[in-house]
């Protein structure tokens, strides 16, 4: 039986990787955590999205292709079938959890209709396979044509085969695979050193090969998948990790779900073949990450624009981008870096992202979705319903269910316990079979208790992971620290006496034979716990953090009175109390604490206001109560903090825009100063993706005012990014129903890393509206639009 990685298959194979993942289908969750949000997955989540395919028109695609229905166009991007794909990978992780014969007969509905749109030598890709008068523009003339670019041809069949795999270790049913053997076999008839040499522009195609491979046998599905590693760059854009051969690269670079997919591919790949060269890449690689660029929460990709990581140290917190999607290929991609070297910190870290910057992707209820993950807002943020881009939607469908397959691994006889989940597990070991149960109340409480039930009495060797937060490491590397002093070791307990063990690579290791009945009990510290970052991360510069056991947690609006999040100051010495909650938000533990309240004068001697109760939650449950301040980094200095302003003309203005993110409107009268044009720690409008195009800003104010100056601080992220300064902009008033322009006494200037001013005779309106003309090769951007 396939695991939900894919890293398993029914024979054997010649190499692998030195450690193998306990399959999500021998681990069977008992927990008033993970099992309530698998539950809810199935029966919200599942249909829900199922829904949202028939409405959206991602079935109606397929149809379209087939020849089944008539239309002009089809949804809004080539990679749209994916979302289907992904939608029945993760219908069939769930039928292994809990058979539904409803979902398995829609599940083969929807494998008829996809069969249906592909075409006889096996190709599928319904953008190009509709045929109509007008495609879109991402695709080309001909098949292949820009998949280094826009089309995802690729990309699709990356997901196509993973779905496919899926659907058949859970039903055993061959129609699906069959479907994707067919593209598969077109694939390598089709690229190859003595054929096309094309890389996909967004990876994934890897990771499906590999997968093929494992469960046909077929060597030439994994030649393919490292042909496409290996035919990538030199010469190509840092956006899609183009612009050096794989083997060649030593950071973390361009959009993230790329670059961590490939990572995965890359992991995947040099574990079946043994190229050291795709090792040694990936190690540096993540060295990287886990020192210079990862958040507190397991996020990755510092930037909106093209979605991708940021320059060493650049982890802004209101406009961070950590794309709920890169979080759960963070998970994949650290989940093969320890199945590599059986090292705990990448479990650590694959915790961290799993608690905090992955589950922070959906709400309680199963049907909002978060596609960035922001570790601070004003309230510009809030889970939506659906978005025209649906891959972290979906990604999210597919992935909960699989949880508990990260929760095992073993090695012949040596056994890891990497996540601690209340749950039943059956491994089959050399040694003997043996069940081991789990009982914990993690992440809210530390005491965890394993029973070791072999079949029979036999030795071997248990590896239990000592999370690096329990032993005063947040994170393995020193991009955070604890406040704290250093902690005890972990106290570990065999029928009740408490044991010396070694620790090999962060696990306690107990080698002994076991028998039917023992077991372990380990008590992991819970102390809450302030985390500070090193001065290279300015933004968090005069903050710290707050975590217990592995969670994160975060300053709510809702939870505090009188004062805005971005004012609050706690003093790094302040007592923290923790209260288990169990009808607020689902279930949760909070964090209270005394804090003050920044003035207007941060400087003076009278900065703070008297103690005010402050309330902290888990970050991943922010947001399901509405949208609103929140603040991960808490300042503990008044100079750190943000004092309310006072209101002015602008602020008090309703704000509207031709940006795609509505939300961003509030950026450009938030009254936040940027440090510069290129600030991510602030929020900002842009309209990137966008070029060479007339866009606007518009105030509606609350009443007439008669002004004459305006100031604009531009957003320009050069050279890295993709938003420049405006080529031009003008002024607009209300004059009755009529847009009229300011008749200006000065230059519209047009300059970074200031506030740029204009002039104009006084006129009396109830409105203003910015134009700006976008530079032809590049979007712009906005930080904040000042009227007086």
């Amino acid at each position: 039986m396939l695991s939900t990685s894919g890293l398993l298959m029914a024979q054997q194979l010649t190499g692998d990787y030195p450690i193998q993942p306990v399959a999500f289908t021998q681990v069977h969750l008992t927990d008033n955590f993970w099992r309530p949000r698998l539950d809810t997955n199935a029966k919200v989540t599942i249909p829900y999205i199922l829904q949202k395919c028939r409405e959206e028109g991602r079935i109606n695609n397929f149809l379209v292709a087939a020849g089944k229905k008539k239309a002009t166009k089809l949804t809004d991007f080539p990679f749209d079938d994916t979302d289907l794909y992904k939608l029945l990978e993760g219908a069939s992780y769930s039928l292994q959890e809990k058979y539904d014969a409803k979902l398995d007969r829609e599940m083969d509905t929807l494998i008829q209709i996809i069969g249906d749109a592909q075409e006889p030598d096996g190709y599928l890709y319904t953008f190009r396979t509709a045929h109509l008068a007008h495609p879109h523009e991402w695709i080309g003339t001909r098949r292949w044509e820009k998949d280094e670019e826009l089309s995802h041809e690729l990309y699709n069949c990356g997901h196509l085969y993973e779905a496919a795999v899926a659907h058949y270790a859970a039903t055993g049913k061959k129609a699906f695979l069959n479907i994707a053997i067919k593209n598969a076999d077109l694939l390598v008839k089709t690229f190859g050193p003595d054929k096309l040499h094309i890389y996909p522009g967004h990876q994934i195609v890897e990771l499906g090969l590999v997968k093929m491979y494992r469960v046909t046998g077929k060597k030439e599905y994994l030649d393919l998948a490292k042909f496409f590693l290996d035919v990538r760059g030199p010469g190509g854009d840092v956006y899609n990790q183009a612009d050096k051969k794989v083997v060649d690269q030593t950071e973390a670079e361009g959009h993230a779900v790329r670059a961590t997919y490939m990572y995965t591919g890359m992991a995947d790949v040099a574990a079946l073949t043994g190229d050291k060269s795709y090792l040694h890449a990936i190690d540096t690689i993540w060295n990287n990450v886990a020192d210079k660029k990862l958040y507190i929460t397991g996020g990755i990709g510092a930037t909106g624009n093209g979605e991708a990581f940021g320059p060493d140290y650049d982890l802004p917190n209101m406009s961070a981008y950590a794309e709920t999607c890169a979080s759960i290929a963070n998970v994949y991609w650290n989940l093969r870096m320890f199945l590599l070297h059986g090292d705990a910190k990448y479990m650590d870290v694959l915790e961290r992202t799993l608690y905090n910057g992955l589950l922070s992707g959906i709400s309680l209820s199963g049907n909002r979705f978060f596609y960035p993950n922001p570790l601070a807002s004003v309230g510009q943020h809030q889970r939506s319903a659906w978005f025209s881009c649906a891959c972290c939607i979906t990604n999210m469908t597919r992935f909960l269910p699989s949880m508990p397959g990260y929760i095992y691994a073993q090695d012949e006889d040596d056994v890891f316990v990497n996540l601690f989940v209340s749950n039943n597990a059956t491994i089959k070991l050399p040694a003997t079979e043996v069940k081991l149960t789990q009982q914990t109340d993690y992440p809210w409480q530390g005491k965890v208790s394993i029973t070791v039930d072999p079949v029979k009495s036999a030795a071997f060797a248990l590896h239990i992971r000592i999370p690096g937060w329990a032993v005063d490491k947040p994170i393995p590397s020193d991009l955070y620290s604890f406040i704290s002093t250093t902690k005890p070791a972990v106290p570990v307990y065999v029928n009740g006496k408490k044991i010396d063990y070694i620790t090999d690579k962060g696990y306690a290791v107990i080698d002994r034979t076991w028998k039917k009945g023992d077991k372990i009990t380990i008590d992991f510290p819970m102390e809450v716990e302030k985390v500070t970052t090193i001065d290279s991360v300015k933004a968090d510069k005069g903050r710290f953090a707050l975590q217990r056991g592995p969670i994160v947690y975060c300053l709510e609006g809702a939870d505090q009175q009188d004062s805005t999040v971005q004012s609050i100051v706690i003093d790094t010495n302040a007592v923290i109390n923790a209260v288990y909650k169990p009808d607020m938000l689902n279930g949760i533990t909070t964090l209270t604490t005394q804090g003050y309240i920044a003035t207007r004068e941060p400087k003076s001697d009278n900065a703070l206001t008297a103690k005010h109760t402050i309330t902290a939650i888990p970050y991943y449950s922010w947001n399901n109560r509405g949208s609103g301040e929140m603040e991960v980094w808490i300042p503990y200095t008044a100079d750190a903090a943000r004092p309310k302003p006072q209101p002015t003309i602008a602020s008090k203005a309703k704000v509207t825009s031709s940006a795609r993110g509505k939300l961003m409107t509030k950026a450009v009268n938030d009254q936040f100063e940027p440090a510069d044009s290129k600030d991510q720690s602030t929020n900002y409008l842009h309209w990137w993706p966008a070029k060479d195009t007339t866009e606007w800003v518009q105030y509606d104010f609350d009443k007439a005012y008669t002004i004459s100056e305006s100031k604009v601080y531009w957003y320009d992220d050069k050279p890295w990014g993709g938003c420049d300064l405006p080529a031009s902009w003008q002024l607009l008033y209300k004059k009755g129903d009529e847009w009229v322009p300011v008749k200006n006494t000065t230059d519209y200037e047009i300059a970074k890393d200031k506030y740029d001013s204009v002039q104009f005779e006084p006129v009396t309106t109830t409105a203003l509206r910015l134009v700006v003309q976008l530079p032809k090769n590049d979007a712009s951007g906005i930080h904040e639009w000042i009227v007086k």
